[in-house]
């Protein structure tokens, strides 16, 4: 299993991994998940990618 570097994720209130910005640029992908800080610009209400940064 991989492991997760300093600053990939952080814990929501309620006890979610909530994954960040840093980590999904180095993941290299959009998962369509509707991730809070993805860096593909993905919507998922339309499932369209508005702006890949």
């Amino acid at each position: 299993m991989k492991k997760f570097e300093e600053g990939d994720y952080y814990l929501s209130p309620e006890g979610f991994r909530i994954f960040t910005e840093q980590y999904l640029k180095r993941r290299g992908y959009c998962c369509k998940s509707g991730c809070k800080h993805c860096p593909y610009g993905y919507d998922k209400k339309t499932d369209k990618i508005k702006n890949k940064k």
